[in-house]
């Protein structure tokens, strides 16, 4: 690193006066080297709150109906902003956040699993734009990051590394979460530092409430060990992303509330915030968007499933905000809140619109497999327990995308857009008591999640250095909004921002936003069919946002001039960030997945105590990909437990025994399970076991039929008629000899994690 508050090009550290030496010791004077402080004296600890896949107005402090203590709690101490934007998407946003640079210029131009090797879209942070973090450590601050990080790529997700991408190798003294986009609140796949780790787990176990724990605890050790050195915590705790998993204890608190549905919600929400002087008077309430469906369409017999995935939502995020209380609370026990630059972020995007029509298996999206309300709420009924499950490890449900869109009152569009402020807008709540005095006018300058690094740098006065480990540096694409913090009226010094996230995009200048909302509808399966799909065709809108707030009245028509001058400035902007090819984020995640950045292994040689190997570094049992597995095992008398297996109970493939029974198991996403099992116990003794899983075709969609054997000889066998066309779940992972995380199987989900009581000498898997 090359920078102090002298200057940028000045050696760092700076070399302190030597120690004289002489021929001896007793002729030599010692002197320990103390570095020089370079922060202020009562330079601020910095702490960021982000959730993930809230919504503008879910929160009760701003309109919305789910109860938010700790956001009102910060917000009558501080500022809040109501012109803050995200990217549309997590990685890219986070992407953008910790290095304040554009999310395409950093290669985050789409979610770390499905990045691919155009410029923009690599998934990896280049050393050249250097995170908040890494800067902050080296001029003396304690840095900690805790939950959610979606930015290391999914090859280095092994014991073997590499461990450059992980939050420890971008600047993080400590961290503690997942390295993915989701995962199960009650059996998480954690890792601390660069180590997978097992939760804590027992009765009442919730990641989020761990994850308070864990950063209480940091801060306590900051405090204990380190009272001279400042705190800079980044806590992103994963909820309220799907699955959606609360007890019931927080979901019935909410019990009856949305019963109306989600045009009502919408309608009283944008009454509350007209009243709270959240939006301006004069803001309009945006109308249902093509493809969504209303309340009234929904059937009598469905709507109690709905609106239960709602009120289980509701309580996640009311539990959420209350964890980040928690962290407040040992602030001010510590004597540390006055002095603390505290930023709690509403969202790294928009609501969610990725459940669909409702789910009890939210992947079923993802994988685009499309299922039926009423064949879920069967399952549901059938394997589950019925609603109550709702909430529960047993399913990973998301809600309805209407109930998404109401979150997003008063815009157009969800969680994936990038042209409607639906997709990228969200509150932002700033305390330091310190400096900052309460004012609940809301600041309205247009400000965006990359300016929040420059922001940092300017408070605890810091200049971006040219270069870090030798790296030259990028140049900031953010702005610092410091400027705002004592003048609710000061003119907006953020004057150009593009936007873009799977050809969705759009870009802010002055005061005017243009945008074209691109093939894609979070709300449906896909919006178009890809190939048929030309980005030099897609239609534009223009929004004049000075008068109008929620992009209500389209001058597209009107201004073509306007409109013109706005798309030619995109293209500067998108040339500028490496966001072309425009739709680059579907090369990997929909157009060409057998070239995501993934094993390129055809054959494994595994053994036992191999465990949590990523999915994408396994063996798959997925579309398409026929394979013969091949144990190697001594079988003791009544043998049970898992040889291998991969995925959860939300979906996955587990081999194992069952009191000498020799069994498989497909679970596709949870809703269907297709068993094969032997006629009895097989013989005891050294035996080499087979597992065959042949698709009709190579494709992935294709049947499969799954074949048990003994010895070369058949003892069971079971057609597979719906497999999972890409990936059984986000984080769950591949192991041997036991099935760690979320049971596979519910025929042994109580005696997870089932480890084998005989003996594997080791397993071999080929695709054929």
């Amino acid at each position: 690193m090359t920078a102090s508050p002298q200057g940028p090009n000045l050696p760092f550290p700076p070399t302190p006066s030597a120690s004289t030496v002489g021929r001896t010791l007793d002729e030599s004077e010692h002197h320990w080297r103390i570095p020089p402080r370079r922060l202020p004296e009562n330079g601020p600890h910095v702490v960021i709150f982000l959730t993930d896949d809230s919504g503008f107005s879910n929160l009760e402090t701003f309109g919305g109906p789910v109860h938010s203590p700790t956001m009102t709690r910060i917000r009558e101490r501080g500022i809040a902003y109501n012109r803050f934007h995200t990217t549309a998407m997590c990685s890219p946003t986070r992407a953008a956040l910790l290095t304040g640079r554009n999310h395409h210029r950093v290669g985050a131009g789409v979610i770390a699993e499905f990045a691919n090797d155009f410029d923009g879209y690599v998934g990896e942070l280049p050393r050249s734009s250097a995170t908040v973090a890494r800067v902050l450590r080296d001029y003396g601050y304690d840095t900690a990051a805790f939950g959610k990080w979606h930015n290391t790529p999914i090859t280095a997700l092994t014991p073997a590394g590499p461990f450059d991408q992980y939050p420890t190798g971008l600047g993080f003294n400590h961290f503690y979460g997942f390295i993915a986009g989701e995962t199960s609140q009650y059996e998480p796949r954690l890792f601390e530092n660069t180590n997978p780790v097992e939760p804590p787990g027992g009765d009442g176990y919730h990641l989020t409430e761990d994850l308070a724990d864990r950063a209480i605890g940091y801060i306590r050790t900051n405090r204990a060990l380190n009272p001279d050195r400042p705190l800079f915590l980044y806590f992103a705790p994963g909820a309220v992303h799907g699955p959606h998993h609360v007890s019931s204890e927080w979901a019935d608190r909410y019990a009856g509330r949305f019963d109306a549905g989600w045009e009502a919600l919408r309608e009283e929400t944008f009454q509350r915030q007209k009243s709270l002087g959240w939006i301006p008077e004069e803001a309009e309430l945006t109308p249902i968007q093509d493809g969504m469906q209303r309340w009234e369409d929904v059937p009598e017999d469905q709507r109690a499933f709905q609106t239960r995935l709602m009120e289980v939502y509701a309580g996640f995020l009311e539990h959420t905000d209350v964890q980040y209380g928690r962290i407040v609370d040992e602030l001010e026990a510590q004597g540390m809140l006055d002095n603390t630059l505290l930023l709690y972020i509403g969202s790294d995007n928009g609501a969610s619109a990725e459940g669909q029509a409702g789910t009890i298996s939210e992947l079923l999206a993802q994988n685009l497999l499309s299922t039926t309300v009423e064949e879920q709420i069967e399952v549901l009924e059938r394997d589950y327990g019925g609603l109550a499950a709702l909430g529960s490890p047993l399913v990973d449900s998301m809600y309805h995308h209407g109930w998404a869109w109401a979150g997003d009152t008063p815009f157009k569009s969800t969680k994936l857009v990038a042209a409607h402020f639906g997709g990228t807008r969200t509150p932002l709540v700033i305390s330091w008591p310190a400096q900052i005095s309460p004012d609940a006018t809301p600041r309205s300058q247009f400000h965006h999640v990359n300016d929040i690094a420059a922001t940092i740098y300017d408070v605890v006065g810091i200049e971006p250095p040219h270069a870090v480990d030798g790296v030259e540096q990028d140049p900031l694409d953010g702005v610092s909004f410091a400027y705002t913090f004592d003048d609710v009226h000061a003119s907006g010094r953020k004057r150009t921002q593009y936007f873009d996230i799977y050809g969705s995009r759009g870009v802010y200048e002055d005061g005017w936003f243009a945008c074209t909302f691109g093939p894609r509808m979070p709300w449906q399966r896909m919006g178009a069919k890809l190939s048929e799909w030309d980005p030099d065709q897609d239609v534009w809108e223009l929004y004049d946002l000075t008068n109008d707030f929620s992009q209500a009245n389209d001058l597209s028509e009107q201004q073509p001039s306007k409109l013109q001058a706005l798309k030619d400035r995109f293209t500067m902007e998108a040339t500028d960030n490496k966001v072309f090819p425009i739709g680059a984020a579907f090369y990997t995640s929909a157009l060409h997945p057998e070239e995501l950045r993934a094993s390129r292994l055809r054959e494994w040689t595994l053994f036992p105590g191999q465990i949590r190997i990523p999915e994408s570094s396994a063996p798959k049992f997925t579309g398409g990909h026929s394979s013969q597995a091949t144990v190697d095992v001594d079988i003791a008398d009544g043998a049970s437990g898992v040889l291998f297996c991969v995925g959860g109970l939300a979906g996955g493939f587990t081999v194992y025994m069952n009191e000498g029974e020799f069994r498989a198991e497909y679970n596709t996403l949870g809703v269907y399970r297709y068993k094969a099992r032997s006629e009895g116990p097989i013989p005891t003794g050294r035996q080499q076991l087979g597992v065959r899983l042949a698709f009709d075709e190579a494709n992935p969609r294709s049947p499969a039929t799954l074949t048990l054997e003994v010895g070369g000889i058949e003892v069971g066998s079971v057609r597979v008629e719906r497999p999972v066309p890409a990936g059984f779940t986000a984080s769950e992972t591949f192991d041997v000899g036991c099935d760690l995380g979320s049971a596979v199987s519910l025929d042994y989900h109580e005696r997870a994690p089932f480890p084998f009581t005989g003996t594997i000498e080791r397993i071999h898997v080929r695709y054929v």
